[in-house]
């Protein structure tokens, strides 16, 4: 009986909790939107995984930060504010592209110069531009793929969580199910400070890191592939 008593009562608080946390999102808010939620950095199995790649591979310096539900509704000034990032310049997004016109023996990622798919990291304030990346891969392969062989458009989303293992807006170019070729714009590279935020793995969970930190883990492509 009395375990039965204690069940309930804890089923009891967590409804509380939950009804308190639905009245707090719903308060009127002051200057800014609702704060990053603290003291939650840990109590995931993607910090904890992503954590431990990054230790493992020598990345020192990053930091998770858990955002509200409603981030992608923000401006990129609240959403700089939320995270003290540098700038609204400092603010990253990975994207998955797929070559449309590799190939047909060109079904993967196992040729980092000439893969099927490639995840390309650019600023929230930049436009990719795709025309830039064909060019790129064109050169990388010294001419002897055709350049209308290359043709990079954005992969369906339901591709995009297949390879990385993450879903929209939460793709992270960090502990990705398949080993896909990595893009960073120049742009990012030149920011100062040089650590800049990108997905974490989770809708509402982003990741700030060293630019030196993850080129050196990463070993990306660094291609000036963007326009403001």
């Amino acid at each position: 009986m009395e375990e039965a008593l204690a069940s309930l009562e804890k089923v009891q608080t967590q409804l509380l909790q939950r009804i308190s946390n639905l009245e707090h999102s719903f308060l009127p808010q002051q200057n800014a939107p609702s704060s990053i939620v603290q003291n939650k950095d840990s109590d995931t199995d993607t910090v904890t995984r992503l954590s431990s790649i990054l230790r493992t591979n020598n990345v020192e310096d990053f930091s998770f930060k858990r955002v509200a539900s409603d981030y992608y509704d923000w401006t990129l000034e609240a959403r700089r504010d939320a995270l003290d990032a540098a700038s609204i310049y400092h603010l990253c997004k990975s994207i998955v592209l797929v070559n449309t016109q590799a190939p047909s023996n060109v079904i993967d990622c196992s040729d980092r110069k000439n893969s099927k798919y490639y995840i390309v990291v650019v600023q929230y304030t930049a436009r990719l531009n795709a025309e830039a990346v064909k060019n790129f891969l064109y050169s990388l392969n010294n001419g002897t793929i055709a350049k209308k062989k290359f043709n990079l458009r954005l992969a369906p989303e339901e591709i995009s969580t297949e390879l990385t293992g993450y879903g929209h807006n939460a793709v992270t170019c960090i502990g990705m199910k398949t080993d896909i070729p990595v893009i960073l714009d120049e742009a990012i590279v030149k920011l100062n400070p040089d650590f800049f935020w990108l997905g974490g793995g989770e809708v509402d969970l982003k990741l700030g890191i060293r630019t030196s930190q993850l080129i050196r883990f990463v070993n990306p492509f660094i291609v000036s592939c963007s326009s403001n």
